[in-house]
């Protein structure tokens, strides 16, 4: 069965913790962080300062997506709020020595970590740096806005991943972010998915509980 992930995007943040609390009472997995730096992607939000409030007011799960353009500089802000995952970007980082270095810090802090590709990111870009991630962050549309449409060619991509994993023996969730919904989730669940973002197909929701147990339904 599916992990699901809702999105803290797009809830206000003023808004976000009673936000969360709604999610406490669903079967929702992880609360994914979109954490944007205005620089990387165009939007700007979630502070560490306010992601901090979150956890402390919160028994759920933290999967912390960093869209920001320097990781390393900001990762260990978020790490003080205990999550369980952080994913950084592969096209943050222009000497890929760092994302070596970066994904071994976080490592070495018992925390989960991902690494995100774009939509014209290809998987065989990453392949020599899976020996060193817990998880893949497939971005199934451009990063930044919510409420944008599934590329199906990322079913294609998943695939891809899912049997280079098998291959390898890697031990390797694969998460899919962008456009997921009711009517697409289980052909991202059956290309290979572990975990999938829904930020504005959960959020739109009346009965939030329902609609999550819905969804781990469809893909069983």
């Amino acid at each position: 069965m599916i992990k699901i992930a809702p999105s803290t995007n797009p809830e206000r943040e003023e808004d976000l913790i009673n936000y969360v609390k709604t999610l406490e009472q669903t079967d929702a997995d992880f609360l994914h962080c979109d954490v944007m730096d205005g620089n990387f992607v165009e939007n700007k939000c979630l502070s560490a300062k306010k992601l901090y409030e979150v956890s402390e007011n919160s028994t759920i799960a933290l999967d912390v997506h960093l869209m920001v353009s320097n990781p390393i500089q900001v990762w260990k802000e978020y790490y003080k709020s205990k999550p369980t995952i952080i994913t950084v970007h592969y096209e943050s980082f222009k000497n890929k020595t760092n994302l070596f270095y970066l994904l071994n810090e976080i490592k070495k802090k018992k925390i989960m970590a991902g690494i995100s590709v774009k939509p014209n990111t290809s998987i065989s870009e990453i392949e020599r740096f899976l020996p060193l991630c817990d998880l893949v962050l497939v971005m199934s549309v451009e990063p930044g806005l919510s409420g944008q449409k599934f590329i199906d060619g990322t079913l294609t991509k998943i695939e891809y991943l899912k049997k280079v994993i098998t291959e390898k023996q890697y031990n390797i969730k694969i998460e899919v972010d962008g456009g997921i919904n009711e009517e697409n989730v289980a052909k991202v669940y059956k290309a290979g998915a572990d975990i999938v973002v829904m930020g504005n197909a959960v959020y739109k929701q009346k009965n939030r509980a329902l609609f999550i147990k819905n969804i781990k339904n469809i893909t069983k």
